[in-house]
Parts: structure tokens; sequence; C-alpha cells
């Protein structure tokens, strides 16, 4: 991943674990990033973690419900209502991601969500387990 697009907080995958970014660092020329979970602490170069994808499950642990289901789209809402996310269910994919008072957000990540949120509000979102 571009260490330009993380922060502090953010969740990635690593070794096929998701981990909390805790602290991001320059050793070099090269960028690591330390990173815990329940059972490890590691540090890793930047670009040897990868991004979480935005999935209906992870939508629903960072506090988002399911208001609508069709045939077509299932919407996910936050309790500040301007937020929702959308999965489209056509093949075409037009109206899937974030929209924020109805604009769409490219978003199709964890902690690209996370920024977001966190550049809104001033707070950081975590997800409930």
């Amino acid at each position: 991943m571009k260490v330009e697009d993380l922060k502090i907080k953010n969740l990635v995958e690593y070794k096929n674990q998701v981990y909390i970014i805790t602290d991001i660092f320059r050793d070099n020329n090269d960028y690591f990033v330390k990173m815990e979970n329940t059972t490890h602490r590691v540090a890793a170069p930047a670009d040897s973690i990868r991004p979480i994808q935005i999935t209906e499950e992870w939508l629903e642990r960072l506090g988002f419900l399911r208001t609508d289901c069709s045939d077509h789209q299932i919407r996910y809402e936050r309790p500040e209502t301007f937020i929702k996310y959308d999965i489209d269910l056509t093949p075409r994919k037009i109206f899937d991601g974030l929209k924020i008072y109805g604009n769409s957000i490219k978003c199709k990540y964890i902690h690209e969500f996370q920024n977001i949120f966190s550049s809104l509000f001033g707070k950081d979102v975590s997800p409930h387990h």
C-alpha cells in the first residue's frame, strides 16, 4: 500500500490477518508500519500490507445498518443519516459505494472509509466485533 494513504488506527491486512496501524516510520528510503492485533505486534514494510475490501460484514462492524434491499441494490446507513453505502447487485456496479449527502465518494476499502470519517468528524470510527 502507498504510505500516503495510511493513518494511525487504520485497519489493514498483513499475512491474512487484520491489524490496526499503531505507527508509521521511515528507515532510510523505505517506509514501515507498526501494527497490532489481539495476538501479534509486528513491523513490516508499508508495501507489504494490503487494504481490506468493504463487505456487508465490515459495514455492520463499522456501525452501518442494512436499511433497504431489492433485487438491484442493498443499502446500508450509519446513524449520521447523510452517510450511506450502496451495494449494487447489477453486473455493471454503477451505484456501488459510499454516498455522503447523496454524492458518490470513491471508497472500496476500510482504511479509505476510516480516513473520510476522520476528516468529516475529527474522530475515528472503530469496528464492533
